[in-house]
C-alpha cells in the first residue's frame, strides 16, 4: 500500500462514523498540511456518496490537528439526479477541529463545453528547476517532490521578487496513480506564494480552503501555480491551479489563511 493511501484510511466503526489517524508524514511547519486532512475528509464523504466525480470541497480549519487518533462523522445533506452532498466532521480529543462540506457529481455529467481562457503556467524544463531543500517541520516534502520555477525560487536563498507567487511541478515520490484524494494533497502543498516576495517571515496557518477538481490527471508530473494578490488586516488569499503535464486543467482552489509575522 502506498504511503499517502496508508495515512488517509479510514475505519467504519459506527453508522457513518470513521476512525483513523494523523500521520507525521504529511507536516508543514510541524502541523498537518491542510491538503491532507482534506483528502482524509473525502475519503469518509467518497465512502457515503454513490456519486464520485468532480467533487467541490471546502473546509473550515476551526483549530490545529496534530498527528494521532481521530474522528470523522459524516452526514448527508440532499442527494438529487446529479449532486450528493455531505457533511464531514473531524475530531480530536473528542473536539471538532474541522468541519468540510462535499458536493459530488455523477460520472455521466456533461462535458460538452471544454474551454479554459487561462492555459497551463509556462515552466522551466525540470533539470532546471529547483528542487526543495530538507527543511526541519516539512515532512511532506519527503513524500512529494517540487521542483520550483527558478524565477520564482529566490525566496530559499533570501532573493525576493514583486509578485507573490510559486510555480513548479509536483509529483509522489514514491510512485502513485493519481485520484481525487492526490489532488488534494497536492495542490495545498506548494510553499506560501507570499514567500516569494516577503521571505519566510511569516506562519500562514489556512484557515479555510476550497477545491473543484475538473478532471483526474493522467501524468505523474503536475504543473503547479500559487498565486497571492492582496494581503491585508493578517489575511491573504490564494489562488492555486494544477494542471496535467499535457495542459489538461486538473483543480482549481482557493485557500484564506492568515499572515502571522514570525
Amino acid at each position: 500500500m502506498h504511503i499517502f493511501d496508508r495515512d488517509t484510511k479510514l475505519r467504519e466503526t459506527a453508522p457513518s462514523v470513521y476512525t483513523g489517524a494523523i500521520s507525521e508524514n504529511w507536516l508543514i511547519n510541524k502541523n498537518p498540511n491542510g491538503g491532507y486532512l482534506m483528502a482524509i475528509l473525502a475519503r469518509a464523504m467518497t465512502d457515503k456518496s454513490e456519486k464520485k466525480s468532480t467533487p467541490i470541497l471546502t473546509a473550515n480549519y476551526i483549530s490545529r490537528c496534530r498527528p494521532g487518533e481521530i474522528a470523522v462523522r459524516v452526514e448527508e445533506i440532499s442527494v438529487s439526479k446529479q449532486f450528493s452532498r455531505y457533511e464531514a466532521r473531524l475530531f480530536q480529543d473528542g473536539v471538532e477541529k474541522i468541519r468540510a462540506f462535499g458536493t459530488f457529481a455523477d460520472e455521466n455529467m456533461d462535458c460538452a463545453i471544454n474551454r479554459n481562457e487561462s492555459s497551463a503556467p509556462m515552466l522551466a524544463a525540470r533539470d532546471a528547476c529547483i528542487g526543495m531543500p530538507p527543511i526541519p517541520g516539512y515532512t511532506v516534502f519527503d513524500n512529494l517532490e517540487l521542483l520550483l520555477d527558478p524565477p520564482c525560487a529566490g525566496w530559499l536563498q533570501g532573493k525576493l521578487i514583486e509578485t507573490s507567487e510559486n510555480r513548479g511541478w509536483f509529483r509522489f515520490r514514491e510512485t502513485r496513480q493519481h485520484d481525487i484524494f492526490s489532488v488534494l494533497q497536492i495542490i495545498d502543498s506548494m510553499p506560501p506564494a507570499a514567500f516569494a516576495s516577503q521571505g519566510v517571515t511569516a506562519w500562514v496557518p489556512t484557515i479555510e480552503l476550497s477545491v473543484s477538481i475538473r478532471t483526474v490527471p493522467d501524468t505523474e508530473w503536475l504543473r503547479c501555480s500559487l498565486r497571492t494578490r492582496h494581503i491585508t488586516c493578517g489575511l491573504l488569499e490564494a489562488d492555486c491551479e494544477v494542471w496535467d503535464e499535457t495542459g489538461t486543467l486538473s483543480a482549481i482552489s482557493r485557500q484564506i489563511a492568515q499572515f502571522r509575522i514570525q
